[in-house]
């Protein structure tokens, strides 16, 4: 039987896929930046970000551990709880390692420029309270593209974040977005995009698909010679993407519902599987399913 946590959520909350069966503890509420217009996570009124108050984290905790009994994994909600202090970060672990012993795994989404202020000895401190993963929305590698969707980063902040992270136990999951810099900037775009993932080395790398529901006039207004993606397109610019990685151990995923083309592997050990795939459904190959465009969605 579900028990929904004793939390007092503003809705809506948002979770990777992976954090399905985690306890979300929203510790902050929206995202800390919240400009880029390919977003349409917190654009609600009562969405605007403020941080929780610590002692209101405190008795969600003391609540969830009466009676949600054992809970192994916790995701720190909401767009960026890493926007919090190293202070601020520490004392939330370290009430649910007082309140919640059996958890075994914090997660919580990270904007690279909400690392600079935190030194790689503060985040492997945050690990050995728990912090075991950060799921960083890289998008893409080009910095071009990067300003025209209103990222606030750069191809140098992402990486100068995930090399930090990698300097800790932390592991990364990052992820980039397949069709974001449009017909033009297609190509540009999956190469930056992998060349950043070679230099950083993510533990899970995964791509979803550009995909709106209210926010393309937004878009579209802040990047004018965007031109969208064919189906087609879409999955030559993934072969682009695979084709120049070159990854020591990391665990991809392409199986976002806005995915046309489900991939699934470790690459770099997969990689040709991976583009045997790609290449059989450019040939219309029946054996590769591809989801139709009614079955695709959020």
């Amino acid at each position: 039987m579900f028990l929904y946590p004793p939390v007092d959520y503003i809705e809506p909350v948002f979770r990777p896929p992976s954090e399905a069966n985690s306890l979300i503890l929203q510790v902050t509420n929206g995202c800390s930046w919240n400009n880029c217009t390919f977003c349409e996570m917190y654009t609600a009124p009562q969405k605007k970000f403020r941080p929780k108050p610590q002692s209101d984290i405190e008795e969600e905790i003391k609540r969830c551990a009466a009676s949600l009994g054992t809970v192994r994994r916790v995701f720190l909600a909401d767009g960026d709880a890493m926007a919090l202090s190293f202070k601020r970060l520490k004392d939330i672990l370290l009430a649910i390692k007082k309140y919640l012993p059996s958890v075994s795994r914090v997660s919580s989404y990270c904007l690279p420029r909400n690392l600079k202020n935190k030194s790689a000895e503060e985040l492997q401190e945050l690990y050995q309270l728990g912090l075991t993963l950060l799921y960083v929305g890289a998008e893409s590698g080009n910095d071009y593209v990067l300003e025209q969707v209103d990222k606030g980063e750069t191809y140098q902040t992402t990486l100068d974040a995930l090399l930090k992270i990698k300097k800790t136990d932390i592991k990364t999951s990052v992820m980039f977005i397949n069709g974001i810099g449009g017909d033009k900037y297609s190509e540009q775009h999956a190469l930056d995009s992998a060349r950043l993932a070679n230099e950083t080395q993510p533990d899970y790398l995964a791509t979803l698909v550009l995909f709106f529901r209210e926010a393309e006039q937004k878009f579209r207004q802040g990047f004018p010679e965007f031109s969208e993606l064919s189906q087609r397109r879409l999955i030559e610019e993934m072969q682009i993407f695979i084709s120049n990685l070159e990854l020591e151990k990391s665990i991809f995923r392409s199986d976002h519902a806005s995915n046309y083309l489900v991939l699934k592997g470790v690459l770099n050990k997969d990689k040709d599987k991976l583009l045997y795939m790609i290449d059989a459904a450019l040939n219309q190959d029946s054996s590769v399913f591809l989801r139709s465009e009614s079955s695709r969605g959020l």
